[in-house]
């Protein structure tokens, strides 16, 4: 079944605006955007390049302050955010074992149960074998599995990825996208992930949030349903409602473009 819309909002964005300020003159990049994300549900935000997307995620993470509006937490904190970027940000340094604790040491929250955790996860998603290797001696996206343990390592509520898979191959990218979706869903996370890949977006998400040229808003929320037919990025890809899916979110963003170049 798709998502509900009685699950619980545990995040909620209201009236949310941004303006960078120069020496010249003040642009706005986001403006008045509204949206409630759900608890557990795994939601992708997909627009024109330079509409936002990162900027909104740093504002949800408090990497960047709000110019209006406000970011409402329900239960939870700033503090209790992970974040995924782009790249794995693994140090050379460190074994496997020693990268997905830095969460922890940073935090000052490494004990023996914590640890115990990290290593339950290591051995549940097939790393543990790997813990004494360094980042150099593992594939791109076994790193970014790495990344998502060290994330996960502090309990996270809500997982923000932006773009974490945009650097690996296309074959690799769906085979560690859908692993990364199945970890996020089996420890019961809420997840807003950035792509620029509509077929992503589809084969990842609950909901598919497309937002404006700048400054963004929010255009159309698009609910992700297969009506359990389809299980893998394979049969999604499958789906009837695959293509429509990705014509709607395409046609919004060429109405975008077309509005831009005219």
């Amino acid at each position: 079944m798709g998502l509900k819309r009685e699950k619980n909002v545990i995040l909620e964005i209201k009236n949310l605006s941004l303006n960078y300020h120069t020496l010249k003159n003040e642009t706005a990049a986001i403006k008045n955007l509204n949206l409630n994300i759900y608890d557990k549900e795994f939601l992708t935000i997909v627009g024109p390049s330079g509409c936002g997307k990162s900027t909104f995620l740093s504002l949800i993470a408090g990497l960047m302050p709000v110019s209006e509006g406000k970011i409402n937490f329900k239960n939870f904190s700033f503090s209790e955010v992970g974040y995924m970027f782009q790249r794995d940000c693994l140090f050379p340094w460190k074994s496997i074992k020693e990268n997905a604790l830095l969460g922890l040491e940073i935090k000052k929250s490494l004990n023996e149960k914590s640890e115990k955790f990290v290593d339950d996860l290591l051995q549940k998603y097939n790393l543990k074998k790997f813990e004494g290797h360094y980042p150099r001696q593992l594939s791109g996206g076994m790193r970014q599995k790495v990344a998502l343990i060290r994330t996960l390592a502090v309990n996270p509520v809500v997982l923000l990825l932006d773009e974490p898979f945009s650097a690996l191959d296309y074959q690799t990218r769906i085979d560690i996208s859908e692993q990364i979706r199945n970890i996020i869903k089996n420890e019961k996370k809420t997840a807003v992930l950035v792509t620029h890949d509509i077929s992503e977006a589809i084969c990842l998400s609950d909901r598919v949030a497309i937002f404006s040229k700048r400054p963004s808003k929010i255009k159309r929320i698009l609910n992700i349903n297969f009506n359990g037919e389809a299980f893998t990025f394979h049969e999604k890809r499958k789906h009837t409602k695959f293509n429509e899916y990705f014509d709607e979110i395409w046609s919004e963003l060429k109405n975008d473009e077309s509005k831009k170049a005219g």
